[in-house]
């Protein structure tokens, strides 16, 4: 069975509620790039993939229906890791990572997916996986939150069921977020694990400061304290601060974390597929954290996530991000208790109703052949 036909869509997503944090501000809507890949024998796959404000979408777009999809027309459809690796070389001069990287996002996911499909195999079980619980935690984007609202916030997170709550800190004033830290730690109790996102905000003398005052609460991991590009300044704010470091959603390939965990020192490794091109670069970092008997967390896209740490035995939390595509989802995840179970569907079991996302089709559909 080879590649016959890919259907290529962009929308622009309207969030209900803005959402804000240190580094995007306040965000309004979100980009989505859709692939869907149809095999000689007429089963088809579904690949996807976000741009936060949906900045950098038509880049995305055109890199790969001018590109990228083109190059996988008449490949076999199993050869995954070669499909992979010809996108990577074909795009390395101007990608290596960044918008490159989104877009064989995109189209990785959908051969997997059409992997499933056509062993009538969800994601887990092909991936060598079982059907078990994946703890989750609900990613607040809520940094300009009034504290009234962010405890409102999380009482909701709460009656859904979550046991875990992650909140954005890195507004100007430290004391301002050492005092939401400490008010949220006191909203949930001593038992519940608390994460916070700085976005990047600080250099490394802030991160240690801020690590320093959020200690008294209990914080679970501190995210993103710095720009990833520094991994020094990484391993520097875990000794110095000590708090577990979270980070890696901004890394865009299996290089850059290997860096990262060789130099960075973080206690929570957090590949996430779009970013970092697909469930198959996704798989060697798990991996790479695996061997080094580090666990294994996610950035957004849990409809997707949920499946991989299903199947990763160093897994650790599931991000439940607000950048959610439920509205347009026939089925989606269930959280018991603060888990999620991955669905029993063929592969990613991720179903989008197209006329319900129509009207929000921000560039023309592009068919290849």
């Amino acid at each position: 069975m080879h590649v016959e036909r890919i259907r290529l869509d962009h929308f622009n997503i309207p969030l209900p509620a803005v959402l804000s944090d240190a580094t995007h501000g306040a965000m309004s809507c979100f980009g989505l790039l859709t692939a869907r890949v149809t095999d000689s024998d007429g089963a088809e796959g579904l690949g996807y993939s976000y741009v936060v404000g949906n900045i950098g979408g038509a880049a995305v777009h055109a890199l790969l229906s001018r590109d990228l999809a083109p190059l996988l027309l008449g490949r076999a459809a199993a050869d995954r890791e070669g499909a992979w690796a010809a996108m990577w070389r074909h795009a390395h001069f101007v990608g290596r990572g960044g918008l490159a990287a989104f877009a064989l996002a995109t189209l990785d996911i959908a051969l997997w997916d059409l992997a499933g499909q056509t062993a009538n195999a969800p994601w887990y079980r092909l991936l060598g996986g079982s059907r078990r619980p994946v703890q989750a935690y609900a990613g607040g984007i809520d940094l300009q939150l009034s504290l009234n609202d962010l405890l409102r916030q999380t009482d909701g997170f709460l009656a859904q069921g979550f046991r875990a709550v992650k909140m954005k800190v890195g507004r100007p004033n430290l004391a301002e977020d050492a005092a939401r830290v400490a008010a949220m730690r006191r909203h949930l109790g001593p038992e519940l694990p608390l994460m916070v996102d700085a976005n990047m905000q600080w250099n490394a003398f802030q991160a240690i400061q801020a690590a320093r005052a959020f200690a008294a609460a209990d914080v679970f991991w501190l995210e993103e304290p710095t720009i990833p590009d520094d991994y020094a300044a990484h391993a520097r704010i875990a000794q110095e601060g000590g708090l577990p470091i979270a980070t890696g959603e901004n890394l865009h390939s299996v290089y850059e974390f290997q860096h990262m965990l060789e130099i960075g020192r973080i206690a929570f490794p957090e590949p996430d597929l779009v970013t970092l091109g697909g469930v198959t670069p996704w798989l060697k970092v798990a991996h790479l954290c695996a061997a080094r008997n580090l666990p294994v967390t996610t950035h957004g896209v849990h409809d997707l996530h949920v499946h991989l740490l299903a199947a990763a035995p160093n897994a650790s939390y599931l991000e439940v991000h607000g950048f959610g595509l439920e509205r347009f989802m026939p089925e989606s995840l269930t959280l018991t208790d603060g888990a999620i179970r991955p669905p029993d569907r063929p592969g990613h079991g991720v179903a989008l109703d197209w006329e319900r996302l129509a009207p929000f089709r921000d560039s023309r559909s592009v068919t290849i052949p």
